[in-house]
């Protein structure tokens, strides 16, 4: 509805605000043009025309960015804030609608022309009626809006000026910019009226709503505050009588009436809790007290898993979780049978016996998971007081349960699987033996009644499947070990090792560095230097750190920005990464020299090669004998000289050798080594070679106990001997005769890669050890070559 004359006007383009016609509003002005027109026409009151720009983000807007129809203002006051940059009050005058546009610069001009108002009927003055008692309604809900909106409602009584004072005073939360814009292009009264009213009857509806919901959160606190008041009173009061808080204790109570505890437990419990009822809160009985009632409520006296004792599920289990390991499979299958068919559900407690990584603990684990329950493992190691076992008596600050009722507490049943790891570690000391506390625990006669020192009332532990670990089990005590069965876990050959770390360790490792096997493949060139080069153990455990280092400096990589895709695993990238060979082939670094022999030992990590060294020098016949050496070891070693003396003659020695020497016998890193009494052959082959002049052999192992007689004794631990020696590259053993029913337990690739001899007495020994004395610079010939030895290294 534009007439008049058109208007020559510089044009002041408006972000995020509407400007109306009968409102003076303050705007800051800080982009270039509009400071331009500011400094050129706002000093002396004129008329500039206002538009809303369409969207905000137009940092220099043209014509097609504003809206078409806008308010023409007066400046009425410019204060200068700073260098390019004024805050303008403008006061809206009348609506116009753009003609047409002349310039951007130095600022915008255009054309507009007015739009006058027609005048009022009877139905727009009703309306207006209507929008100012909604606005006062508003008003009294809505303490943002300006105080002094309410009395110039009553000063407007023109209807669309009304509505332009409404629309212009809104909050900008309730009215968005294209919905103000609309209001101002509304030229009909009614239709503007109209669209201010319904504005105004939504918010009111909102506020409404709101002031219900604040109504009810106030009376809510309202009645909160008042029962904290009255609860602290109450409280106050019980404190002065010295009476414990009720409900405190009727919590208690109930949870120990759910706890469907037995008769002795039972009455224990209620009998705390009646004692508890009167005493002081603050007191420090009273929290004493309190923990032993929640200990007795929370244990599961009837609480079980239901069983599912399936050989299927258990062997199908023990595959998904190991691999290898026939006989100790073999031997869990049959251990679970047993359960399956025996009404009470007992069995032997099994000892999962060697060295680390092999996966003795997850043994358990798997167990667990076939049976269907829960799993709980109890950590040993370095355990020397009796109470952590059997717990500690109330009479001590601090005390607690033991051990096995804070892991069925943990658990939650009365029936899981609980694994007592590292049992040899455990020692004894004034304050008692924890091995000694094992063995009412592992007895199935008497855990029934276990009695907790802590609880004082007895606990079953007869539906409590359990399994132990160890390292070695020489270090367990006979009592102890008389109630286990054993079972030997042992450590894994070569190739056991590279499908556990292709089918296991790999893709384990790949998933926990968020990695995948397109970023990085493992080759079979590089799992078997990281074998054979970067770890010398029984198990896999040092494997899978090197895996996960290889893992890691992928992740770092790929952290750093670089796009890394198909790296394999070969000889070149394995060494930049994990540097130099921490282990080389201990053969190929000896040649044969006199005094000095292969030997095999046993640690806790399984078998290990021990090399015997002697040297003569001149003296009075003194024996020295180093390397750390346990009583046995010095033993043997004395054993072994007293022998060559009493042979001399048949050893071609002249009688009185000793006389005029000393001898001196070493083995490094006998330091840990368990089997010292293996080292007896040995011992005696390099005191031999080196009276005689002869190297024994290197690329042969030699292992064996023996006596005064010269008889030849069966040792323990062939079977990680013989994995030693094939680790470390030796092709050829000589054992025990008696000891030959023990290859039965080493893999059939590992003993058909070997040549063993089995020897009943010393005399057989050195023909197959021995090289004639000219052989002392030049490795002698065995009948089989051992595979994979070639060239040779400086002698040692």
């Amino acid at each position: 509805m534009a007439s008049g004359p058109s208007e020559r006007v510089a044009i002041l383009p408006l972000r995020n605000s509407v400007l109306f016609p009968m409102s003076v509003v303050p705007i800051n002005v800080g982009r270039p043009r509009s400071v331009r027109l500011v400094e050129e026409l706002g000093q002396d009151g004129g008329l500039i025309g206002v538009i809303t720009q369409k969207s905000s983000d137009a940092v220099e807007p043209t014509f097609e960015d504003l809206y078409r129809i806008g308010t023409l203002a007066r400046v009425v006051k410019v204060i200068r804030l700073g260098p390019g940059n004024y805050s303008v009050v403008l006061n809206g005058l009348a609506r116009f609608e753009l003609q047409k546009s002349f310039g951007l610069e130095p600022y915008m001009t255009a054309d507009v022309v007015r739009i006058q108002e027609p005048a009022p009927d009877a139905k727009v003055t009703e309306l207006g009626r209507t929008l100012r008692d909604r606005t006062r309604k508003v008003l009294e809900l809505m303490p943002d809006l300006p105080r002094e909106t309410a009395s110039i409602l009553d000063n407007v009584r023109e209807p669309g000026a009304l509505a332009d004072l409404i629309a212009s005073n809104f909050p900008e939360e309730h009215a968005s910019i294209q919905r103000r814009q609309e209001i101002l292009e509304a030229f009909d009264v009614e239709k503007r009226m109209n669209l201010v009213l319904d504005m105004v009857k939504r918010q009111l509806e909102v506020l409404q709503v709101k002031g219900e919901i604040t109504a009810l959160v106030q009376e809510e606190m309202s009645r909160s505050q008042r029962d904290y008041v009255l609860r602290q009173q109450l409280k106050s009061i019980r404190e002065e009588l010295g009476e414990a808080d009720d409900d405190e204790v009727e919590a208690l109570r109930e949870r120990v009436a759910i706890a469907n505890m037995p008769p002795e437990a039972e009455k224990a419990a209620r009998k705390q809790l009646s004692r508890l009822a009167g005493m002081q809160p603050q007191s420090a009985e009273f929290n004493v007290t309190r923990t032993y009632v929640e200990w007795l409520a929370d244990l599961p006296w009837s609480r079980t898993s239901p069983d599912r004792i399936d050989v299927k599920a258990v062997r199908r289990c023990l595959d998904e979780d190991h691999w290898g390991l026939e006989r100790v499979k073999k031997r869990i299958v049959e251990y679970t049978a047993i359960r399956q068919l025996r009404t009470d559900k007992r069995g032997p407690i099994l000892l999962f016996v060697g060295p680390p990584g092999v996966g003795k603990t997850s043994l358990g684990r798997s167990i667990a998971r076939a049976m269907g329950r829960r799993y709980g493992r109890i950590s040993l190691g370095g355990v020397r007081d009796e109470a952590e076992i059997r717990g500690h008596r109330r009479t001590y600050v601090g005390a607690l349960p033991g051990r096995i009722v804070q892991a069925l507490k943990k658990v939650g049943t009365k029936n899981p699987v609980l694994v007592l790891d590292e049992v040899d570690k455990m020692g004894a000391d004034v304050r008692g033996d924890p091995a000694a506390a094992l063995l009412e625990v592992l007895d199935p006669a008497q855990n029934d009644t276990f009695v907790d020192h802590y609880l004082e009332v007895p606990f079953d532990l007869s539906q409590v499947t359990f399994l132990a670990t160890a390292n070695y089990p020489r270090d367990i005590p006979e009592a102890l070990k008389d109630r286990l069965e054993i079972i030997e876990v042992p450590g894994y050959p070569r190739s056991d090792k590279i499908h556990i770390a292709r089918e296991f360790l790999v893709p384990k490792q790949l998933g926990e560095h968020g990695l995948t096997a397109e970023q990085l493949e493992f080759t079979s060139e590089g799992i078997e230097l990281l074998i054979d080069a970067y770890t010398r153990e029984a198990g896999v455990r040092n494997l899978e750190r090197q895996i996960a280092s290889m893992c890691r400096d992928i992740a770092v990589r790929l952290a750093e920005g670089e796009d890394v895709k198909g790296q394999k695993t070969n000889s070149e990238y394995v060494e930049k990464v994990l540097g130099v060979h921490k282990y080389r082939p201990e053969l190929a670094e000896r040649q044969p020299a006199a005094g000095v022999a292969t030997g095999l030992g046993t640690n806790a990590a399984g078998g290990e090669l021990l090399f015997v060294e002697a040297t003569q020098m001149l003296g009075k016949g003194k024996i020295h004998i180093t390397g750390n050496l346990r009583d046995v070891m010095k033993e043997s070693a004395e054993t072994a000289v007293s022998f060559v003396r009493s042979k001399a003659e048949k050893l071609m020695l002249d009688p009185q050798w000793l006389e005029k020497i000393d001898l001196h016998l070493h083995v490094p890193r006998a330091r840990s080594s368990y089997d010292a009494a293996s080292l007896g052959v040995p011992i005696f082959v390099a005191v031999v070679s080196l009276l005689l002049n002869a190297p024994a052999r290197p690329d042969v192992a030699i292992t064996g106990e023996l006596t005064l007689r010269g008889s030849i004794l069966p040792v323990e631990g062939i079977k990680d001997k013989i994995l030693a020696a094939h680790r470390a590259g030796l092709r050829e053993l000589v054992l025990p005769a008696r000891n030959e029913r023990d290859l039965e337990e080493v893999p059939a690739e590992v003993r058909n890669d070997m040549r063993i001899h089995f020897v009943h007495r010393l005399d057989e020994v050195l023909p197959l050890v021995l090289a004639g004395p000219e052989s002392a610079a030049t490795p002698s010939t065995p009948d089989k070559s051992p595979p994979g030895l070639t060239g040779s290294s400086p002698a040692v």
